[in-house]
């Protein structure tokens, strides 16, 4: 399929083209070009979705980064006839667009900073500065690796550090960690271009987790996940850190509890903070375990903000790489579940969350503790 730019796009008449969005739903939900309308790639065989849209419009499709959208098939029997293009770098590309002014960037730095310290203070800030005390994630002496992959949750996490940074409240220093595990070179850019217009000071390395597991059939999104963990822990390590900061939310915590129980059979949450068992003296933590995810996305949204939903160089449709390996259809799933939970009952996420907190183990058949099993009968 022909391909062409954003800025190629920009010169055309905006009502003689329309724009697809093929992605896939949990995507489409981080955000779409404005205009956009949502065809699944799946679907141009029947050519439905195509009906309404005049035959003397362009077909501009996209993707994320535009290699899915240039693989389609232009002579299937709904496209015979039409003007069909690839935006070349899809969304990524359009997110990219414009965002290396300096003009821009102090703006952008300056805006982002003030929506922290006024506008969401009390969303964001107030939670995460809660959690690192209720939790003590934050000790004197600490040098924390902030570990950014590139999303809006990690990106946010480093602000709301250098925000915390600036009360003096313990003393302790900052590395922002960047692993490139083998990003697409449009992946790597739009990292790199919001670190600079947030001023957020990152270090990059490298390392070859996505070549890695691009030869695994079973469970690959758990092996990267265990492997990205491992590599930012020793790179962490010979920084002389002692702590990496992860940007797992409220709503991550929630839902991870949820799915414990309905796919694994098992009652357990993502903890605040852990020891590695790999990597003496070294702690896990997680900030932002009190803030709210709809609250991050208010933030961004404020902020004229587009972050990177999923790097993974192998598919273009993988939308959550969590460190439990799931995939983004059981997550999406659980959110949705949670979410029509919530119609007839408006606290299901803080009775979800509370739950772990209130374990009788008096009611528990069985219960693992140190790797041992204990059972009720034990005591009876």
């Amino acid at each position: 399929m022909k391909e062409i730019s954003y800025e190629e796009l920009k010169s055309l008449t905006a009502d003689s083209y329309v724009l697809i969005d093929i992605r896939d739903e949990g995507l489409t939900a981080y955000g779409m070009i404005p205009g956009a309308v949502h065809v699944f790639v799946d679907d141009l065989e029947s050519g439905k979705e195509l009906e309404d849209i005049p035959r003397d419009k362009k077909l501009v499709f996209y993707c994320e980064i535009g290699r899915r959208s240039r693989e389609i098939d232009d002579t299937l029997e709904c496209l015979k006839g039409r003007d069909c293009y690839s935006l070349s770098e899809g969304y990524v590309g359009y997110v990219r667009a414009g965002m290396d002014s300096p003009a821009d960037i102090e703006e952008k730095i300056n805006r982002a900073e003030e929506s922290i310290r006024k506008k969401f203070h009390k969303q964001l800030f107030s939670p995460f500065a809660k959690a690192c005390k209720t939790y003590k994630l934050i000790e004197d002496g600490d040098r924390i690796a902030v570990c950014i992959s590139g999303g809006k949750d990690s990106m946010l996490m480093a602000k709301l550090f250098q925000e915390i940074k600036r009360h003096r409240q313990k003393e302790f220093e900052l590395t922002f960690l960047v692993m490139d595990p083998g990003y697409n070179r449009e992946n790597r850019a739009l990292i790199e271009s919001n670190a600079r217009a947030l001023g957020i000071p990152v270090t990059i390395f490298e390392s070859t987790i996505f070549d890695t597991v691009d030869t695994i059939d079973k469970n690959p999104c758990y092996l990267c996940a265990r492997m990205r963990r491992g590599y930012l822990y020793s790179k962490a390590k010979e920084l002389g850190c002692n702590k990496i900061a992860l940007g797992h939310h409220y709503d991550d915590v929630i839902e991870t509890i949820l799915m414990g129980m309905i796919h694994g059979a098992q009652i357990q949450t993502m903890m605040p903070k852990l020891h590695s068992t790999n990597f003496e003296g070294m702690e896990l933590i997680r900030p932002m375990y009190l803030v709210r995810e709809a609250d991050i996305c208010a933030w961004r949204d404020y902020n004229d903000l587009h972050f990177l939903q999923c790097a993974c160089h192998f598919t273009d449709t993988c939308t959550t790489c969590h460190e439990d390996g799931t995939t983004s259809s059981k997550r999406l799933e659980t959110k949705k579940l949670i979410a029509e939970l919530k119609k007839t009952n408006p606290f299901i996420e803080s009775n979800i969350f509370r739950s772990v907190e209130n374990v009788n183990l008096d009611t528990v058949i069985e219960y693992k503790k140190d790797g041992i099993r204990h059972n009720f009968l034990d005591e009876y």
